[in-house]
């Protein structure tokens, strides 16, 4: 959820001249002009000039909020206002803005606008982790919708060659700034696009997945929020992460050590079942109009939040009557869109570059539609970026409604993967591992650094070799011989295990891999194992997240699991590979393996190892369903894009 612009220099103290005060109670802080430039050697276009200006903005309740200003040197005509909220601190000054994400708004003319949300650097009010939705019956009541209201009357009302209207945009919290201040809009928002919103924590963005919890990011961000009104990284006294909390021990001694300090540290604790506390927090239930062009925009490997913008986006579509709910999903992790290029990430190539696309063909002209009435909007309902082939893609829904075949592709004997049921077993019918929190699977190369930390890859392991977990006997794979031919998959992505488990408790983490072919040569992706789709469920939340259930041990249980979404095309002489294990750690905190009522209060007494059986029988079938393309729906969905 982390995603923020680079703070500046401070200002100087001047008068107000961007703005056309007029006697209200705000306060203008300081006035500048900077001219953009880029960096020493950089051949890109010089950025034009901005005059700034730093205001504090009055809420009804009259807490003001602190806001910076941009407005084109020189304007002689009126523009619209791009908008921003955001708990990481806004640029300081006009330089922040001379980046190749905001080059092709910047050339088409926007007045930018970037606000502190309350409690944050140097806005009033108290900060509060995902503020719930007001009480629309209390006339009083304040959330952060409200806020962007308040804010949008005053820029209409105060800042001078503004054109009456506002398009919001913004990525991670800031993108779900976007998504509340679409639910109950002024009048003037006229255009929002927000990117990797979290949706619902319980579920599956930041802080928990399916109802595991994600420790290293629960915890680092938490107290980087909230140590204090600016941004505040933990400092650990170890470099390897792994170590530094298998050796913390049970959650138990975290929430001790912070002695009640970090509010949103002691809700994780209070609230481990998906409670009223989560649901009030989480936006689909509240999603059920659209008044405002919604441009949903995601990234196939957002360590983040990919939920988030597929479910915003999802929940949108049975209200979209005027058709304004669009979706983009391009090959980037969190915030990539923004990334100069786009072509790469971690050790893969996409072969073009996916962002710059993004925004000169896809973001620049969907403002330029609905804020200045310049162009026509040539956009597919769901426009996704099919890895693998490497090529854009554009469907009239997402996912595609037709042309695509859900195929079960099942375990088999042998750690063998095929799309045939079992035959009955002559062996066990099941294959086997033993799961131990003393020594959990790490879910990428050690040392794990921090997760905001100097040389961290945080940003990047979702796309990382998995070849590294080979030699691990509490880790099992399948595979298919190398494809004869393409597969291509577009939609939703299952896993259904048949599980049994000796403890009373259990956690089970599902991968879909792509196997790259050995080949000869000197490729650095020969042999390489590139994750797909990925994640965990909870065993206790096996019948639903509100009442967790413990495990008969030893039964044989169905599982489901949510893999999500994707586009991918898996190549001729490739391999399909279904990895699963019962550990990722520190990713998801431990599972004690035996069933304890709150697993934030779990002694380290109650760990325990667990021999875990996954079924491949002609009774117990466990298989990942997949989303397979028919040839003339694939040819239709890329043709649409040349």
């Amino acid at each position: 959820m982390l995603h923020r612009l680079h703070r500046g220099s401070t200002m100087a103290l001047l008068a107000c001249s961007a703005l056309a005060c007029r006697g209200d109670k705000s306060t203008v802080i300081a006035k500048t002009g900077a001219t953009l430039q880029t960096a020493a050697g950089d051949t890109a276009v010089v950025s034009p000039p901005f005059d700034q200006t730093e205001v504090q903005i009055p809420m009804r309740d009259g807490v003001t909020l602190h806001t910076n200003i941009f407005l084109p040197k020189g304007i002689t005509t009126n523009l619209p206002i791009i908008f921003s909220r955001t708990p990481y601190g806004i640029p300081v000054d006009a330089r922040a803005l001379a980046n190749p994400s905001l080059a092709d708004l910047e050339k088409d003319g926007y007045i930018f606008v970037f606000q502190d949300i309350r409690g944050k650097f140097k806005s009033e009010g108290t900060f509060e982790m995902l503020r719930p939705m007001r009480n629309k019956k209390d006339s009083k009541a304040i959330d952060e919708s409200t806020d962007a209201y308040d804010t949008i009357e005053w820029l209409i009302k105060n800042v001078a060659h503004n054109n009456g209207r506002v398009g919001m945009m913004g990525t991670s919290y800031p993108g779900w700034l976007t998504v509340i201040a679409m639910l109950d809009p002024h009048p003037a928002l006229k255009a929002v696009s927000p990117r990797a919103s979290p949706a619902d924590m319980f579920i599956g963005d930041d802080f928990h997945h399916n109802g595991a919890f994600r420790l290293p990011y629960g915890f680092e961000y938490a107290t980087m929020m909230e140590t204090d009104k600016q941004v505040t990284q933990y400092q650990f006294n170890n470099p390897d992460l792994y170590d530094w909390y298998l050796k913390v021990g049970s959650l138990a001694h975290l929430t001790d050590s912070l002695k009640g300090k970090i509010p949103t540290w002691t809700n994780f604790a209070a609230h481990p079942n998906y409670d009223a506390f989560w649901k009030q927090q989480a936006v689909a239930p509240y999603l059920d109009h659209v008044t405002v062009p919604n441009l949903n925009v995601a990234g196939w490997w957002d360590q983040e939040d990919f939920y988030g913008p597929i479910r915003i986006y999802e929940a949108l579509e049975p209200h979209d009557s005027k058709h304004l709910n669009y979706l983009v999903v391009g090959p980037w992790n969190h915030g990539g869109w923004s990334a100069k290029t786009g072509q790469r990430l971690g050790a893969i190539d996409f072969g073009s570059p996916a962002s710059a696309y993004f925004r000169s063909t896809i973001e620049a002209p969907w403002f330029a539609y609905w804020l200045k009435d310049q162009g026509k909007l040539n956009l597919a309902e769901a426009t996704t970026f099919q890895s693998g082939a490497n090529e854009w893609t554009s469907h009239d829904s997402w996912p595609p409604r037709s042309g695509v075949t859900i195929r079960p592709l099942y375990l088999q004997p042998g750690r063998r993967l095929a799309f045939s049921v079992p035959e009955p077993p002559v062996d066990s019918g099941f294959d086997a591992y033993v799961s131990d929190p003393a020594s959990p699977v790490p879910y990428r190369k050690r040392p794990i650094l921090g997760t905001y930390g100097k040389g961290s890859t945080w940003s990047t392991w979702l796309l990382d070799d998995q070849r590294f977990l080979a030699d691990r006997a509490d880790v099992l794979s399948w595979q298919t011989p190398p494809l004869t031919e393409d597969m291509n998959i577009a939609g939703a992505i299952s896993a259904h295990l048949f599980a049994s488990t000796t403890g009373s408790d259990a956690d089970y983490i599902v991968k879909l891999i792509d196997v790259y072919p050995e080949g000869t040569g000197t490729d650095s992706l020969r042999g390489y194992q590139l994750m797909v789709a990925n994640d965990v469920l909870r065993g206790r939340f096996r019948n639903g997240f509100v009442h967790p259930q413990p495990i008969t041990p030893n039964h044989i249980d169905e599982y489901t699991i949510d893999l999500h979404t994707q586009n991918y095309r898996f190549l001729t002489g490739h391999r399909i590979m279904v990895q699963i294990q019962s550990t990722w750690f520190p990713l998801i905190d431990r599972n004690p393996q035996k069933f304890v009522p709150n697993i934030f209060e779990a002694k380290d007494s109650d760990f325990t190892a667990a021999t875990e059986r996954i079924f491949r029988s002609a009774k117990a079938a466990s298989y990942i369903s997949l989303p397979v393309e028919t040839g003339a729906a694939a040819e239709a969905a890329h043709r649409a894009m040349h």
